[in-house]
C-alpha cells in the first residue's frame, strides 16, 4: 500500500524569527546594554513583542513604512525587531540631513509614522510637515536619557504594549526595511531590500567575518547605516552576541567602552580608527580582550594598517568592502591577508559571486581595470519608485556597484575608485585611491581627500585636500616632491589645500562631493 503524501508545512525565517530563537536558546545572556540599559535575552526579546503590540494598537499593518531618525540608543534596537515582527517597513534616516532632505525620504518612502529622539524632534517636525504621508510622531529616550519630546507617545509608553506572542504572519520574501544611499554622488536612492536579502547577508558576515556568540561587540557608527545595522547588530543578534550601543564615537568614549566592558569586536571606518591610534589615552587603555577588528567605507591606508597591527598585537583584521544594495557586505580581506594583500577589498562573501568587467559586460583581463558587480540573494529587490534605475543597475542581470577595481590572479579585487569619480586630467585617468595612498606615506600627514576640480588647461585637476597631525607642518612644494618620487607626472597633485578637517557622512565616509563643491571656484 501506498503512503499518502501530505502537504508540507510551509517555513519562512524573518528577521524577528532569529531573535525569537536566540531568547529561548541564551535567556540569561546579556544581550543588549546602553547606558543603564541591560537587557538580557529574553527581556529584549519580550521588549520587541511589547513595542510591536504597541505598533499594532497604533493602527500600523504588514507592509507599512516606519521611519526612523534617531542617534543609536536600546530603543532604536529594539524598534528594528518590532517592526520586524509585525511585517512593517523600517526607514532609517541619516541624522545629519537638513530638514528639506528628511522630507524628501519621507515622502519617496510613503512613510506613515515617524520616531524621533530629543535632539532630532525640531528637523523632525519641521521635514514631517513639507506635504508628506505622515500622521503620527513618536518620541525615543537617548543612551543618556529617558525623556522624550512633549506632547509625544515616549517608548516607555509603547512598552506598555501586551507582551502576547504575535502570530503575525510576515514572509522572508516580504519588504524589510527601505535604506537610502548616501548621495555621496547624487540623490539619494531608496534600497529595497526583503528578510530573506538581509539574512542571506548575515550568514555571510558570520562566516566570513566570524561573528560568534561569545564576541562582545561594541556599535558605535550610525544604527540608520546598514553597516552596523546589518553587518553587526543583526548577525550579533542572530548568533548571541552581547552588544553595547552608543551613540557618542568619540575616541575616549570608544576606548572606555572597550575597557569597561572587555569588548572583543569593533567596527569602524579608517577614520574612526585614525582617531583612536591619536589619541592620548590610547597607550594608557587596556585594549587586550579586543581581538576583532573590522573596517569598511574606504580603504584602510596601508601606513595606518601597518601601525595598527603594531600597536594592537592582539587584534585580527577585516577589511568588509560592499554597498547599501547588497546589504550590504560583497567581499572581504580576512586576517591572514592583511598585509599580503594591503588595499585589497579581498575576495566575494558566502553568498556573492563577483566579476569586474569592461563596458560591455565582458570580464577584464587580470590586472585591468574594470566595473564590479554583483550576484546575489543579498541584493536589493530594486529601487523605490525607480524602475530605470533598477534597470540600468542590473543590467546583463548583474547588479553593477559603480565602483572600479583590478582583480589578480587569486581571485582578490583591488578597488580603485567610484566609476563616477575616476580623476581625467589632461586626457589621463588618475585613480585618487593610488595618489592618496602616496600621500599616507608622509609621517605628518593624518587624512587625505584627493579630488578632481575643474581646470582650464587639464580639464580636471588633481588636487590633494590634506589634514596635517598635530604640532607637523608641511608645504605644498613637500607634497609635490614626495609624489613625484613616485608618481607619473600627471598623477602629481596640481593643487593642495591643507583644512581642518573633512566633511564625512556619520558613517565615516568622506564626502568628496561637499569637497568639490567647496573648492570648485
Amino acid at each position: 500500500m501506498m503512503n499518502s503524501i501530505s502537504t508540507p508545512v510551509i517555513w519562512s525565517q524573518t528577521i524577528s524569527d532569529l531573535l525569537r530563537r536566540t531568547a529561548k536558546r541564551r535567556p540569561y545572556k546579556p544581550a543588549i546594554i546602553c547606558g543603564d540599559i541591560n537587557w538580557t535575552y529574553a527581556e529584549f526579546d519580550d521588549v520587541c513583542t511589547r513595542v510591536a503590540n504597541s505598533f499594532i494598537r497604533l493602527g500600523v499593518k504588514p507592509g507599512e513604512k516606519v521611519a526612523i531618525l534617531s542617534k543609536n540608543s536600546h530603543a532604536f534596537a529594539a524598534v528594528r525587531f518590532a517592526l520586524a515582527r509585525i511585517g512593517a517597513v523600517i526607514v532609517p534616516i541619516n541624522f545629519m540631513l537638513k530638514v528639506e532632505e528628511v522630507a524628501y525620504i519621507l515622502n519617496h518612502s510613503g512613510a506613515n509614522v515617524l520616531l524621533v529622539d530629543m535632539e532630532h524632534t525640531k528637523v523632525g517636525k519641521m521635514a514631517a510637515a513639507q506635504d508628506t504621508h505622515v500622521k503620527l510622531m513618536l518620541g525615543l529616550p537617548s543612551e543618556d536619557s529617558e525623556e522624550t519630546p512633549e506632547g509625544m507617545m515616549g517608548f516607555s509608553e509603547l512598552l506598555e504594549g501586551d507582551s502576547t506572542v504575535i502570530e503575525s504572519g510576515v514572509e522572508d520574501h516580504m519588504l524589510a526595511q527601505i535604506i537610502y544611499t548616501s548621495g555621496t554622488e547624487s540623490r539619494p536612492k531608496g534600497a529595497l531590500l526583503t528578510h530573506s536579502a538581509v539574512i542571506a547577508e548575515y550568514v555571510t558576515c558570520l562566516v566570513d567575518a566570524e561573528i560568534s556568540e561569545s564576541d562582545v561587540i561594541v556599535h558605535a557608527l550610525p544604527l540608520y547605516h546598514c553597516a552596523q545595522l546589518d553587518v553587526f547588530l543583526g548577525p550579533g543578534v542572530y548568533v548571541g552576541t552581547t552588544n553595547i550601543i552608543t551613540a557618542k564615537p568619540t575616541p575616549n568614549n570608544l576606548l572606555r567602552l572597550i575597557n569597561v566592558y572587555r569588548a572583543s569586536s569593533f567596527f569602524a571606518p579608517p577614520t574612526v580608527w585614525i582617531s583612536l591610534l591619536r589619541s592620548e589615552l590610547f597607550d594608557n587603555t587596556d585594549l587586550s580582550t579586543l581581538k576583532k577588528g573590522y573596517y569598511g567605507a574606504s580603504i584602510m591606508p596601508v601606513e595606518v594598517l601597518k601601525e595598527m597591527i603594531r600597536r594592537l598585537p592582539n587584534l585580527r583584521l577585516w577589511n568588509l568592502y560592499g554597498q547599501t544594495e547588497i546589504a550590504p557586505v560583497a567581499t572581504i580581506l580576512k586576517p591572514e591577508d592583511q598585509i599580503r594583500k594591503a588595499g585589497s577589498a579581498g575576495r566575494p562573501g558566502l553568498n556573492v559571486e563577483t566579476r569586474v568587467v569592461n563596458d560591455d559586460g565582458t570580464d577584464v583581463a587580470t590586472g585591468e581595470v574594470g566595473e564590479i558587480v554583483h550576484r546575489s540573494p543579498q541584493l536589493i529587490r530594486g529601487y523605490l519608485h525607480d524602475p530605470e534605475k533598477t534597470s540600468s543597475a542590473f543590467e546583463g542581470g548583474w547588479f553593477h556597484s559603480g565602483d572600479l577595481a583590478v582583480m589578480d590572479d587569486e581571485g582578490y579585487i583591488t578597488v580603485v575608485d567610484r566609476k563616477k569619480d575616476m580623476i581625467k586630467s589632461g586626457g589621463e585617468n588618475v585613480s585618487s585611491r593610488e595618489v592618496e595612498e602616496t600621500l599616507y606615506l608622509i609621517e605628518a600627514v593624518s587624512e587625505v581627500a584627493v579630488i578632481g576640480l575643474p581646470d582650464s588647461k587639464w580639464i580636471e585637476s588633481v588636487t590633494a585636500v590634506i589634514v596635517m597631525k598635530r604640532g607637523q607642518t608641511l608645504t605644498e612644494a613637500d607634497i609635490k616632491v614626495h609624489c613625484s618620487k613616485t608618481l607619473s607626472s600627471f598623477k602629481v597633485p596640481k593643487r593642495v589645500i591643507f583644512t581642518e578637517a573633512l566633511p564625512k557622512n556619520p558613517s565615516g565616509k568622506v564626502l568628496k562631493r561637499e569637497l568639490r563643491n567647496r573648492y570648485e571656484k
